[in-house]
Order: C-alpha cells, then sequence, then structure tokens
C-alpha cells in the first residue's frame, strides 16, 4: 500500500513562508514519477499549485509563479514546497501525489491569517 503523509503547514502571517513536506512510502519510488502539490480550500475545487516531473522539470499554477518552489529528493522519497509571500486567499489544506494518482494523504493545513 502507498501512503503518502504531509507535514509542515501552520499558521502563518501574510507575506510569511512555510516548507512543505510529503514523504512516500510503500512500494513506490518517486524517481520514477511526476510529483504534484494540490491545494483545497472548502467549498473549493482542488486547485494543482506545482508540478516536477521525473527529470526534475518544474511547472507552476499562475497564481504561485515566482514564490512557490517545488523540488524533490528521491534518496528520501521526498517532495517538497517552499511557499513564499503567502496570501490569505491560499489558506486551505495542501496534498501531495503521485502521477499516476496514490490514495491521498491527510494533507496539511496552512492557514494565512493576522
Amino acid at each position: 500500500q502507498v501512503q503518502l503523509v504531509e507535514s509542515g503547514g501552520g499558521l502563518v502571517q501574510p507575506g510569511g513562508s512555510l516548507r512543505l513536506s510529503c514523504v512516500a512510502s510503500g512500494s513506490i519510488f518517486i524517481r520514477f514519477l511526476n510529483m504534484e502539490w494540490y491545494r483545497q480550500a472548502p467549498g473549493k475545487q482542488r486547485e494543482l499549485v506545482a508540478r516536477i516531473t521525473n527529470h526534475d522539470i518544474p511547472n507552476y499554477g499562475d497564481p504561485v509563479k515566482g514564490r512557490f518552489t517545488i523540488s524533490r529528493d528521491n534518496a528520501k522519497n521526498t517532495v517538497y514546497l517552499q511557499m513564499n509571500n503567502l496570501k490569505p486567499e491560499e489558506t486551505a489544506v495542501y496534498y501531495c501525489n503521485t502521477d499516476p494518482p496514490s490514495p491521498w494523504g491527510p494533507g496539511t493545513q496552512v492557514t494565512v491569517s493576522t
């Protein structure tokens, strides 16, 4: 069974930064896969935030370009999302996933508020 566990969320003021981590375990090696970060706020559709290919090519949704950085450590089976200059509208539960998709992990709550 593949498991994805996100961590690193929390409460941060507007303009602050957080670094999220996602550890994959089970019969999976992320070095062979594209990895993705999503976010979902209550009442809204799940949004693709960033993607990094198995060849380490990153892609970002337009709202986060220039502020977020996705990276991976294949030896640790871990993908990261560095989030800078956070905005209140980016309050959401953040999830990672693989391509092809794995079962969703618990996500990690990011709250951007004064």
